[in-house]
């Protein structure tokens, strides 16, 4: 039961969590200091990390529903050369395609029943966002066939997440959400980029048209990721500037020496993908590799310097409105 469970969790990605939970903790706190319901906005939390959960496991099964159509497709040879993270239990046979889907619409259901509970309490903007979200959730694993990919994160972890938490917490609808919601999200979209960047190859030869592998190379496709990052810390001008938060939003520029290390890594990923960045402390939490240290390595800075960019958006938010 604990194997399989272990199994279920590996193949939910559960791993980025964090991306969600530190997303909606940036705008919990800005509800909550604006006297948000906290109990709603927690209940949203349970929904959007399942929602989040469904969209991983999804986009796993149709990405095995590719994999199989191919005529040269040999179980045993993408085992020893994919990355762990992307349907790899499917394919060792850990799992059945059907168990896959069906564990999808359950993250789905049990995230629904969230959602109705809070529409009774909250209003029918509650429908507009889960709608939203939803949809997301399903298109995803299309949509990141067609160089899409980063447009769907950036609107579900932005106008969808922050704009429906904070709708639930505090039953109205703000502008100055969606602006808040820029800073993370970018970082959320780094994550996706720098994913793609390292799956160059893999989207390749599985069909799929990612932006990163628009560029003639990996190389070449970081100019994407330089201007994100930099973007990352363009935006908290702007929140000073519309008098959404004080200059404490500065204390997010205390990451850039996280987001220099991060670029540094990816590019010697790009010459030499074997490499392994050495483990300094501001890299950790690391926890599974996966057998894979080269990947997951970068995986987790870029996931961690999100966390903790996050968690100085959230401290600022409480200097600047307690």
């Amino acid at each position: 039961m604990l194997n399989k469970l272990t199994v279920v969790l590996e193949c939910s990605r559960v791993f980025s969590l964090p991306m969600t939970v530190m997303s909606w903790f940036v705008v919990f706190t800005y509800s909550a200091m604006q006297s948000g319901n906290k109990l709603y906005g927690l209940l949203a939390l349970a929904g959007v990390c399942l929602a989040h959960l469904a969209a991983n496991v999804f986009d796993d099964y149709f990405d095995y529903q590719s994999l199989i159509r191919q005529v040269n497709f040999d179980k045993k040879e993408y085992l020893k050369n994919s990355q762990k993270t992307k349907c790899r239990y499917i394919v060792a046979g850990l799992v059945k395609p059907y168990e896959i889907l069906i564990l999808g619409i359950i993250y789905l259901l049990i995230a629904a029943s969230f959602g109705l509970f809070l529409y009774i309490k909250c209003g029918v903007g509650v429908i507009y966002y889960a709608a939203a979200g939803g949809i997301l959730v399903i298109l995803y694993p299309f949509l990141s066939k067609i160089r899409m990919s980063e447009i769907a994160v950036a609107l579900a972890y932005g106008p969808a997440l922050f704009g429906g938490v904070y709708y639930v917490m505090t039953q109205t609808s703000s502008y100055d959400i969606f602006l808040l919601s820029l800073p993370t999200t970018i970082m959320t979209v780094v994550l996706l980029y720098i994913h793609t960047v390292m799956d160059y190859e893999y989207d390749i030869n599985e069909g799929h048209n990612t932006l990163a592998n628009s560029f003639d190379s990996p190389l070449c496709a970081l100019v994407v990721l330089k201007w994100l990052l930099i973007l990352a810390y363009i935006v908290p001008v702007v929140l000073c500037i519309f008098d959404i938060l004080d200059w404490q939003v500065f204390l997010v520029f205390l990451t850039i020496p996280l987001s220099i290390d991060l670029f540094k890594s990816i590019k010697e990923y790009t010459v030499d993908p074997e490499s392994i960045p050495a483990h300094k402390w501001y890299h950790f939490p690391m926890e599974n590799m996966m057998h894979a240290p080269n990947f997951m390595t970068r995986i987790y800075q870029s996931r961690n310097l999100m966390i903790y960019y996050s968690i100085f958006m959230a401290i600022s938010i409480i200097l600047a409105l307690a």
